[in-house]
């Protein structure tokens, strides 16, 4: 399993290119963030007929779970992959201002699942939250929370910010060695499919372009049209995951929201305090001694529950 901090490195911005001449180096991250099944990268080259052995090239055996392979190829050159015995065809689009782009190898897959155990009605019961990870919608946001759930990294993680008609947001780990290190992997953008927001939509939080870290925010149910059309004009605003099932009967609409926004919109907790040494020792039992948690976080197929859900 790549690490999440390897993986970091190649999680970068593509942005928006011009004409380009064919030979235009590309460097392409390729991820493979299927639960078991390693999977075979062909170049197809079309420089020769059909027939030709040198008409698909091996490129790479890339390993599942966060698995990567680093491809330096050219802007239109094209690669193949089999998943359950259907080959599929990928062309990467023009890479950012250092030719690198990042694909995740996923089929014709509908998501990956994610099961969260949480605490609702502040801490009285034990609730779940199903979340269908998507490989396409922004694969460098999905690519970096899969590594994170894999990590345990959301495991014991207040839900700190839970504003009701609006959005629930949590990611500042419990531990401040782990939080303290991985605040500092920022992530880059993903640049939006079109995909709108909406109740029990997932989005990376952040602060400004490439800001992205751990925190995330799920979309309430109840919200606004004139809030869900301001989500996603920030750059860092895209959806890469949805709660599955019916929002309004899930546990999202039971974790406590008793504090409010954070301030100075309510009187939350301020997350700058959570990052502190005693965040979750001292200033958060203290002073919100009623917030949810969660319990544990884990890829469902992984652990070989997927049927269950």
């Amino acid at each position: 399993m790549i690490s999440l901090r390897s993986l970091a490195v190649a999680l970068f911005t593509v942005v928006a290119s011009g004409l380009v001449a064919a030979d235009t180096p590309l460097s392409v991250i390729f991820v493979n963030q299927s639960p078991d099944k390693e999977i075979e990268l062909f170049w197809e080259n079309h420089n020769v007929d059909g027939e030709h052995p040198d008409r698909r090239r091996h490129e790479a055996t890339i390993a599942p779970r966060g698995g990567w392979h680093k491809s330096q190829t050219f802007l239109g050159h094209e690669f193949s992959y089999v998943i359950d015995g259907q080959r599929h065809y990928v062309t990467p689009p023009p890479g950012n201002v250092n030719d690198e782009q990042f694909i995740m190898v996923a089929g014709s897959t509908d998501g990956y699942r994610v099961r969260c155990e949480v605490s609702v009605n502040s801490q009285q019961y034990m609730d779940y939250l199903d979340i269908l990870v998507k490989p396409y919608w922004a694969p460098r946001a999905a690519s970096r929370f899969l590594e994170l759930v894999r990590n345990g990294y959301y495991d014991g993680v207040a839900f700190n910010r839970v504003v009701p008609n609006f959005l629930t947001q949590f990611g500042i780990a419990k531990d401040y060695v782990t939080r303290t290190r991985e605040r500092e992997l920022t992530l880059w953008d993903d640049f939006p499919k079109g995909v709108k927001f909406q109740p029990g939509i997932m989005s990376f939080a952040g602060s400004g372009h490439d800001s992205r870290t751990t925190e995330v925010f799920i979309v309430m149910p109840g919200i606004s049209q004139r809030k869900l059309d301001q989500l996603g004009e920030n750059t860092w605003e895209t959806p890469f995951a949805v709660i599955e099932g019916d929002v309004e009967k899930s546990a999202l609409k039971k974790i406590y929201s008793g504090y409010g926004d954070m301030p100075p919109w309510g009187k939350g907790p301020e997350s700058s305090r959570i990052y502190d040494v005693d965040g979750y020792t001292r200033y958060l039992p203290k002073n919100f001694p009623k917030l949810d948690y969660i319990d544990r976080c884990y890829v469902v197929d992984e652990v070989g529950i997927g049927e269950e859900l």
